[in-house]
């Protein structure tokens, strides 16, 4: 699975590295460093709410706050 988060400036100004580094804690946590890569882009449309995350050309918003849920959810419950 791979999980692309944008890195542009607004993503960066609404928590961007925030996510990028929980995801990155919780993949090791989870021992998923060989199902799971992480990439960065820059902007992926949807700029307006929070940070555009990506798996499966899907687009999520997850904020620094949700990032946890968002991992249980999209990540955890796909592998």
């Amino acid at each position: 699975m791979k999980i692309t988060i944008c890195i542009g400036s607004s993503c960066h100004l609404k928590g961007s590295r925030h996510v990028l580094e929980q995801l990155q804690n919780l993949i090791a946590e989870h021992n998923l460093k060989d199902k799971v890569t992480i990439a960065g882009t820059f902007c992926l449309g949807i700029c307006q709410e929070h940070v555009s995350v990506c798996i499966e050309d899907q687009v999520y918003s997850v904020t620094p706050d949700t990032t946890k849920e968002f991992f249980e959810k999209e990540v955890l419950a796909k592998l």
